[in-house]
């Protein structure tokens, strides 16, 4: 039940990093919902970039993999053995880096991207999740 929770969890984050994707790829305003917070000065900051790559573009890889490893967890035996570990892994750097941005948003850009916020709580979320689930097993 807790992967398929973690599961679905993903499945909204990935949602939410490809829309901050398309706003980034687009540089359409409107998408931004103006009015709730300042998605625009946060997607278009210098942090919103590393290497001329979109930092949501990160956001999808991540997302994509939980999900691609939640969903392959009882198929293969290495998934079987290992899967909720390298979920955990990779939550565990999504929570870092979400904690680093939430920080670069409220102390350096002075801005909040809603959906920025919405997907640090959704890594979080899977990280806890992911937690719970590996102090089961242990």
């Amino acid at each position: 039940m807790l992967n398929k929770i973690r599961l679905g969890v993903s499945i909204v984050g990935s949602i939410d990093a490809v829309y901050l994707s398309i706003i980034k790829l687009t540089h359409s305003e409107t998408l931004c919902m103006p009015g709730i917070g300042d998605c625009w000065t946060v997607n278009n900051s210098r942090y919103s970039e590393w290497n001329g790559i979109p930092i949501s573009f990160f956001g999808i890889a991540a997302y994509v993999s939980i999900i691609l490893i939640a969903t392959i967890l009882q198929k293969y035996s290495l998934f079987e053995k290992y899967g909720n570990f390298f979920i955990f892994g990779i939550s565990t750097v999504g929570i870092i880096f979400s904690a680093y941005l939430t920080y670069l948003q409220i102390a350096v850009i002075r801005a909040i991207c809603p959906f920025c916020i919405f997907s640090a709580i959704t890594m979080t979320i899977v990280f806890i999740i992911s937690l719970v689930i590996i102090l089961k097993e242990l």
